[in-house]
């Protein structure tokens, strides 16, 4: 199938085998690609980085047709790339692959079995996706684990990105991410609104190496709960909204996720942002959820980054494994927060059960709201406010906020919240 440069293409219905890459010409401009109830399916000898990719477009856009990457046939064991390597210089056999442009846009384009990704974006900009629905993708490493691929991937400085009301099923890695190299640009100014996750083997959404990006309105269930994908070796535990890198200016708000295996919200790398309105629940016995964890955690991996300045208000966090809030850093508000049904694994009378003891420190995993002094690096809670939160749960009248040795509670304003066993 030869592409042109400009224009309209009208893919033919019904179903069309694809055995190699269906290249854009570089510098296609003003195109559009469109289908009529059209399959493309990666035959069984395909070869090539993507079904259909494009360097240095200018206002492309894709819609009404499906994809099939024929999984099946095509995955093989993919390792994480490493440190100094794009996504999109690694991963073969992936949905749509696009690099360098401006101007995108996916509407109603549906993806099954894809082996990678199914949409990877590197370094380009005003990025639209929308309505698209994307089922039983990503491959595995060697050891069987997911390697995070399976999803929507924007990477290398994207920027001005849209990612909504669109559907995810059984993904073995991460569904939407961002994620830069440390020397490469930042990801910034996107949305990832009112999209629905179902079964994801890593992290529903994640916030990596950004700044002003909004994450609202999404909706989550089951995920991290496929035990035997979560890649333990490189410390993959499965998350409702992650962030990794430096990440700033950005608001989490109005997402609900149930039935996670991991952690509701993670801020590693988060600072000068807000979280607000989320709610997690989680309605089975703790055993049910073997890398089950605090709610929301504070962390301070990139050296770029200080924990700092983030208001946390008016979550709701039902039925968390172990704590309700773990918290470093300075300039943070946390507010009016519902941690209901805290500690069910009971740490920590039983410790021998569920291990209950992180960073030495053997009050972290029993506490409802514990003031540490360190992550990653050092970083001691201090100078933050801790107002109108409701904590209850296992033994919480006592042991509702607690601090880390070496950290003051005194350091911090906390008043006016309610603590209550359970």
């Amino acid at each position: 199938m030869v592409l042109p440069h400009t224009g309209v293409v009208h893919l033919p219905a019904g179903v069309t085998e694809v055995s190699s890459e269906l290249k854009l010409p570089e510098g296609a401009h003003d195109l559009t690609i469109v289908g009529d109830n059209t399959t493309l399916h990666a035959s069984s000898s395909f070869h090539g980085r993507a079904m259909l990719s494009c360097r240095n477009c200018r206002r492309i856009s894709f819609r009404n047709f499906v994809i099939d990457g024929n999984r099946p046939a095509l995955e093989r064991p993919m390792p994480l790339p490493p440190t100094d390597k794009s996504f999109a210089s690694v991963f073969p056999n992936n949905g749509i692959l696009i690099e360098d442009s401006d101007g995108v846009a996916l509407d109603h384009v549906d993806f099954a079995n894809i082996t990678n990704f199914a949409v990877l974006i590197a370094h380009s900009k005003n990025v639209l996706i929308d309505h698209i629905s994307l089922k039983d993708s990503g491959s595995l490493n060697a050891k069987g684990r997911n390697n995070t691929s399976g999803g929507i991937l924007l990477e290398e400085g994207t920027e001005q990105f849209t990612v909504t009301d669109s559907v995810f099923r059984n993904i073995r890695g991460n569904a939407i991410w961002t994620h830069s190299r440390y020397m490469s640009p930042r990801n910034g100014r996107g949305k990832i609104a009112n999209n629905q996750f179902f079964d994801i083997g890593r992290d529903a959404i994640q916030v990596g190496h950004a700044t002003q990006v909004g994450v609202a309105g999404n909706r989550g269930s089951r995920i991290g709960l496929a035990v035997e994908l979560v890649d333990v070796e490189n410390g993959g535990t499965p998350v409702g909204i992650d962030t990794a890198g430096n990440v700033d200016q950005s608001v989490y708000e109005r997402n609900s996720f149930d039935e996670i295996d991991g952690k509701c919200i993670d801020l590693d790398g988060f600072h000068d942002g807000s979280v607000r309105g989320n709610t997690c629940t989680n309605r089975r016995p703790p055993e049910d959820y073997p890398f089950g964890h605090f709610g929301i955690v504070f962390n301070n991996a990139s050296i770029e980054m200080r924990s700092q300045n983030i208001v946390v208000e008016d979550n709701e966090l039902d039925g968390m494994k172990y704590g309700g809030i773990f918290l470093i850093g300075a300039g943070h508000r946390i507010l009016r927060n519902r941690l209901l049904h805290i500690n069910t694994a009971h740490c920590n009378e039983n410790r021998q059960r569920f291990g209950c003891s992180v960073l030495g420190e053997v009050e972290v995993l029993e506490t409802g709201i514990y003031l540490g002094s360190h992550a990653e690096h050092p970083d001691p809670a201090r100078g933050n406010v801790i107002e109108g939160n409701t904590i209850s749960g296992w033994k919480m009248k006592l042991r509702c906020i607690q601090a880390a040795p070496g950290v003051k509670l005194s350091d911090n304003t906390i008043r006016k919240n309610t603590c209550t066993d359970e």
